[in-house]
């Protein structure tokens, strides 16, 4: 089996990730993924596409991620796992869109506007 590519997105992060045949090695940035995930809740979502496809022991798993903050950089590596779990085997692909896993969230940060204190919110008013 050749090394799989793709990337995946959240927000403004941006992860990279290369799946190649192994025993179950997951590394983000040059370390394990444990160590750069903190969180249970976080491990989980990384995890969670391999899990769903009983493949948590096969395949080695390189991330680069860059940009956003750790919740984001978690789903974009879900993301592109979930991705190359699909180019992989097509079978693939109904249990992971089940889950919602093969969708990109599109949500953003409002921008902020001129003339206001935030995206939304107003400098104060004063009447007199």
């Amino acid at each position: 089996m050749e090394i799989i590519h793709k990337i995946g997105r959240r927000k403004t992060a941006v992860a990279r990730i290369y799946l190649s045949e192994g025993k179950g090695n997951i590394t983000v940035n040059n370390k394990e993924y444990d160590k750069y995930f903190t969180t249970d809740t976080l491990r989980y979502k990384v995890k969670q596409p391999l899990n769903l496809t009983d493949h948590a022991t096969s395949f080695d798993i390189k991330a680069k991620v860059e940009g956003g903050g750790i919740t984001g950089q978690a789903e974009a590596v879900r993301l592109a796992i979930s991705r190359a779990l699909v180019e992989l085997d097509e079978d693939n692909k109904p249990l992971l869109k089940a889950e919602g896993l093969m969708t990109r969230d599109p949500r953003m940060v409002e921008r902020k506007k001129f003339g206001q204190k935030k995206a939304r919110k107003k400098f104060q008013f004063s009447k007199r």
